[in-house]
């Protein structure tokens, strides 16, 4: 053992609150599900704003999309080999330096460049889950990632109603300087309460193995999430699905194939983990859901049949609930993790999905039956979002727990991605003019709602079948 470890582990003994460390996380996970909402209230003025057609300005939300679902597993896997601690630092880094550019440029080029090192930051999450299997016994870790999980809602949804209020009282650039505030913030207590890792996983970076895994989920997620844009078969739509799904399969050819792959695949073929994964594409898109939905019909006019007519900062409040009951029920998901398991916790939460859109497809008459609605949703994702970090750890090496996790956020992403593009086409697609303006029908509320059940119906069938997995024991380096 290294002396770089051994100081580590006399660092942590030393440690008397885990709980700050574990605050500091959460912290920096706030900030990192923040840069997701941060520009939403500006979506509509961005092409005046930045003076671009609005094809162009929809890249302001797309890049971030798209590279924190790139860089989130690549960074669990740098984490895991170069220490999740300094590769956090990495990116609360990228996250100060995109949001200083964003924040200095008037043009849509330094904008997308800024909010594509914002999305970089999303790492920060699964990373920190992998910090708190290292620092903490057993016994507290359900609620640590319980909290660490909940900071993937509560950061958008706490974050909205203050971005909403920025965009309509003060300078579009202020966004971008509050967060590089946050970042700095994050920064220097990472530093300074965070500690240095004791568990690495030596070897070398994949750099082909990085670079086919990037290529090959651009294709996807760009076809996910411009797809309804430029036509789902139209020949760019088709040449990116194909080809991305062409480069996939030589890169999980070439990661079976190769020594210290970026992803071990035979870790990730195991039943707990594949069906936990595949089942975070439908928590993903349920989560998404409700985020592109609730907003546009609280919004609306009255009028037009479809809206409650309330304006942004109002629905903002009406939709942050969710968050807040991701946050609140932390400790009672850790809890139940340690009492029944993540399995069953993990099948309670998808049931409260369906549940959730069930209540609003029956009663939507009042903006109160969507705040019940999104409430209930958050719980259904606190439970879940609780339950797949725990699903995966007990399933994987402790040494591979990064780049797991990594991969866990990375088919969440492939969900949300995916609710925005379909969310969007059917909203889209079933409009009628209202005053010269396209506006959304009850009845595609109605299908975005179905939708939304039915990936909830597909993660709850997969959650049965999930297998029972080990409890994670006491890491070596935890005193007794």
């Amino acid at each position: 053992m290294g002396d770089s470890d051994d100081r580590a582990r006399k660092r942590l003994s030393r440690t008397p609150n885990r709980g700050l460390p574990v605050a500091v996380l959460a912290f920096a996970g706030l900030c990192s599900s923040f840069m997701f909402t941060l520009v939403v209230p500006l979506q509509a003025e961005l092409p005046e704003l930045l003076n671009a057609s609005r094809e162009d300005t929809t890249w302001v939300v797309t890049i971030t999309l798209l590279v924190a679902a790139v860089a989130t597993p690549i960074s669990g896997r740098l984490g895991d080999m170069y220490g999740k601690r300094r590769v956090v630092v990495v990116l609360m880094i990228m996250l100060i330096v995109g949001s200083v550019i964003a924040a200095l440029s008037g043009s849509i080029i330094g904008v997308i460049i800024g909010r594509a090192l914002q999305g970089g930051v999303t790492g920060v999450i699964p990373l920190g889950i992998a910090i708190m299997r290292d620092i903490l016994p057993a016994k507290h870790l359900g609620t640590a990632v319980a909290l660490m999980s909940a900071t993937m809602g509560v950061g958008g949804a706490v974050g909205m109603p203050l971005a909403a209020y920025l965009a309509l009282n003060a300078d579009w650039h202020s966004l971008f300087w509050l967060a590089a505030g946050l970042g700095i913030a994050g920064l220097v207590l990472v530093f300074l309460f965070v500690p240095e890792d004791v568990l690495l996983s030596p070897g070398r970076l994949d750099v082909v193995g990085a670079i086919g895994l990037a290529v090959g989920l651009t294709g996807l997620l760009l076809y996910v999430s411009r797809g309804a844009e430029w036509g789902w078969t139209s020949p760019i739509g088709l040449s990116l699905v194909l080809g991305g799904v062409l480069v996939l399969l030589v890169w999980g050819w070439y990661q079976l194939r190769t020594k210290d792959p970026l992803l071990d695949l035979r870790v990730a073929a195991r039943p707990a983990v594949l069906l936990t994964n595949i089942a975070a594409i439908g928590m993903g898109f349920a989560l998404f859901s409700s985020n592109v939905t609730f907003p546009q019909m609280l919004e609306l006019p009255v009028e037009t049949g479809s809206g409650f007519g309330l304006d942004m900062i109002a629905a903002a409040f009406i939709v942050m609930p969710a968050g807040l009951v991701m946050m609140v029920i932390s400790p009672l998901s850790g809890w139940l993790e340690r009492t029944i398991g993540p399995r069953p916790l993990f099948t309670a939460g998808t049931a409260a999905i369906v549940v959730a859109y069930g209540y609003v497809l029956i009663w939507s008459s009042e903006w109160i039956h969507i705040l019940i609605a999104n409430a209930i949703i958050g719980v259904g994702i606190g439970f879940t979002f609780a339950a797949m970090p725990m699903i995966i750890m007990r399933s994987v090496p402790a040494n591979e727990t990064g780049a797991s996790n990594g991969l866990n956020a990375l088919f969440r992403s492939v969900g949300t991605s995916s609710a925005s593009a379909v969310m969007g086409g059917v909203l889209a697609a079933m409009s009628v003019e209202v005053d010269g303006v396209a506006v959304p029908t009850r009845e595609a509320f109605n299908v975005c709602f179905w939708l939304a059940i039915a990936a909830g119906i597909i993660a709850l069938v997969l959650s049965l079948f999930i297998p029972k997995t080990r409890p994670i024991e006491k890491h070596p380096s935890l005193p007794s």
